[in-house]
């Protein structure tokens, strides 16, 4: 027991856990939104892509936080615009975009990345021993930022969830929403590579709220318990990543991963098939006039 606690003494390890407490509840806040939305797929397109602006402001010298958050955001509204074009889809300006931006970075991690000051281990599977106080103030403003965009914007984001022509028809601006949204998943997916890792954040961006649906119905609950499960995952990973001496994204998502086929077995495989309608998407159609008079 003494040696479980011991490390709990350590500075650095009580601040990989804060660290990976607040990226998981923040990932998993919003797997929700993109998991039912069928947007799976940007959340790995968009950690790739930052990726690459992360290696690139190292080589540079500049500001890696500035720098990637800048290349997210760019790269958050390209693919989004792209997106918008029928004749292309998200899933092709995804791949076109994010994996010229993540080869890119590879490249120059590879060429630079010692002198850049970056390990290409740590950069790829997150690591207990980077994460600095400036990580921490990075995921709170992060965490904040999206609770502020879910508080006020609940109905209008329920609304766009479901029936996103339907909102735009019923006067929600869906461009705007669409690109706050992104914003704070750029910014969340920045904060939170240093403890999760480039490679493993698109998990932790889905597994939550697929065990969330598992248990309910409801959308607002599946917030609740979609942040509950990616806190949980955040501290038991970081735990075991201390304790089995390995990437501390690995041991993140093997613990989420853990949680889903426990609920899975408990639950059973037909919860998903039972549930295919959900509590809420009646109520965001009904009050589409509210909501777009409040968009």
């Amino acid at each position: 027991m003494s040696g479980l606690l011991e490390m709990f003494s350590y500075d650095f390890f009580v601040k990989g856990l804060a660290a990976a407490v607040l990226a998981g509840a923040l990932c998993g806040l919003l797997s929700t939104f993109i998991t039912l939305r069928g947007m799976s797929y940007i959340g790995h397109g968009l950690s790739h892509s930052i990726f690459g602006g992360f290696a690139a402001s190292a080589v540079v010298g500049i500001n890696v936080v500035l720098g990637a958050g800048i290349w997210g955001l760019g790269t958050a509204f390209a693919i989004n615009w792209v997106a918008r074009k029928r004749s292309i889809g998200a899933d092709a300006a995804i791949g076109v975009v994010t994996t010229a931006s993540f080869a890119l970075g590879v490249a120059l991690l590879k060429k630079f990345g010692q002198q850049g000051g970056l390990s290409f281990d740590q950069a790829l599977f997150g690591s207990i021993l980077g994460v600095r106080a400036s990580d921490l103030i990075l995921l709170v403003v992060a965490l904040l930022a999206t609770l502020l965009l879910v508080v006020l914007r609940y109905r209008q984001l329920l609304f766009l969830t479901f029936d996103p022509d339907v909102a735009a028809v019923s006067g929600v601006n869906t461009r705007r929403l669409d690109a706050l949204l992104m914003a704070v998943l750029s910014l969340s997916i920045l904060a939170s590579l240093t403890v999760i890792g480039v490679t493993l954040v698109a998990a932790i961006l889905v597994v939550p709220s697929v065990i969330a649906r598992l248990l309910t119905n409801s959308f607002s609950r599946m917030l609740v318990i979609a942040t509950g499960v990616g806190a949980l995952s955040g501290f038991v990973g970081m735990v075991a990543s201390y304790q089995l001496d390995v990437p501390s994204g690995t041991t993140i998502v093997l613990t989420s991963a853990s949680l889903f086929v426990i609920v899975l077995a408990l639950t059973g495989p037909g919860r998903l098939r039972r549930t295919a309608g959900m509590d809420d998407h009646t109520d965001a159609t009904a009050v589409a006039p509210t909501v777009a008079s409040r968009a």
